[in-house]
């Protein structure tokens, strides 16, 4: 109180010792206007709350990653480098799938996530038909649904059946498949039998993998013959059964390509098991690292790998985009493009961080 001069302009312009009483309602009256005109001012600052700092209105957004399978690689892999871009622009999160690559198995967490009322989904659908309803349960509720890896309907969401989705955001998969098929038919010297490994009808990925190596099959005009092709339902374990027993039918089969990890794991295990070691061929659909240690003990001769940390990455900027409005950064359609690796190259940058990681 002592630093305080008790004195105050009056009307006539001199000034007169305070009372102690007059100093006491001279000071409420300054502290009331000082406080008014405080909250006056805070409401008229865009984006400051009272206290200065970042407006409490300010919406934290929640995305929901759903994954094909938990604990596969590529998903491992789509998942980091969607956390990396959740961290790099403040969004949370949440991450879940089913324990296997069934529709069955995913539905339910689609249901649940669109209960919890996320922002957006973005799902690598375990099957292009039965995904798509509740899917759009969740759209109808305002959700945002973006598709990665896998696709819904015919993937075609600008003048496809399903519309919805704001992406699909993944490998060119015939091209993939196709790029395999040449591949493997080059390194069994352009003649012979070929037989393939998939996991299961519908799936959108596998299917039109499949699809690219028959073209490239029946592009070489009789010199290649298809002499099968399994389904093992995302099991390596049946997928070495399956391809042993095709091994017994077909003595001189010269190459396998394998549509997924799983795929090709098994159909490399059988291959060792038979010690046919580099008299069969096999193409390896996507790049684990039991891939890569297959690549250079000689089992398998092609890696193709795709970028499933580009896919994670992509996606959640694109749902970030879509909340906030910025629409026109929005493709329907976004090929993320592939690595080949094989014994020249496996060793480069480029291959090294196209390797899936399992943790």
């Amino acid at each position: 109180m002592n630093s305080i001069r008790r004195n105050i302009v009056i009307d006539t312009g001199t000034e007169r010792p305070l009372s102690r009483r007059e100093f006491l309602v001279a000071t409420a009256a300054t502290t009331g206007t000082f406080m008014l005109a405080a909250c006056g001012n805070s409401g008229t600052t865009p984006g400051t709350s009272q206290t200065g700092g970042s407006s409490s209105a300010t919406k934290k957004y929640t995305l929901a990653l759903i994954v094909g399978v938990k604990g596969d690689p590529f998903y491992v892999t789509m998942q980091k480098g969607a956390q990396a871009q959740a961290d790099k622009l403040g969004v949370t999160l949440v991450v879940d799938g089913p324990t296997q690559f069934k529709d069955t198995l995913q539905v339910p967490i689609v249901d649940a996530l669109t209960a919890k009322k996320v922002d957006v989904i973005i799902i690598a659908a375990c099957d292009k038909q039965s995904l798509i309803a509740p899917l759009q349960r969740a759209n109808d509720q305002g959700i945002k649904v973006i598709s990665v890896d896998t696709f819904i309907g015919d993937g075609d969401y600008t003048n496809g059946p399903i519309k919805f989705p704001l992406s699909y955001i993944g490998s060119d998969n015939v091209q993939g498949g196709n790029i395999a098929g040449q591949a493997l038919i080059k390194a069994i010297g352009g003649k012979g039998s070929i037989y393939i490994q998939n996991v299961t009808p519908g799936i959108s990925t596998t299917d039109q993998r499949e699809q690219g190596c028959k073209e490239a099959i029946t592009a070489t005009n009789g010199a290649i013959k298809l002499v099968g092709v399994d389904y093992n339902n995302d099991s390596a374990a049946k997928a070495t059964q399956q391809t042993a027993a095709m091994l017994q039918r077909i003595s001189n089969l010269s190459g396998i390509f394998g549509t997924n990890l799983f795929s090709a794991e098994g159909a490399a295990q059988a291959v060792k098991n038979a010690n046919k070691q580099g008299q069969i061929k096999i193409a390896n659909f996507d790049a684990p690292e039991q891939a890569i240690a297959d690549l250079r003990s000689g089992v398998v001769d092609l890696v193709i790998a795709q970028k499933p940390a580009d896919m994670g990455s992509t996606a959640v900027q694109y749902a970030f985009d879509a909340l906030n409005g910025n629409m026109s950064n929005i493709k329907k359609r976004v090929p993320t493009g592939y690595v080949v690796i094989d014994k020249t190259n496996v060793d480069t940058p480029d291959a090294q961080s196209a390797i899936y990681k399992s943790s």
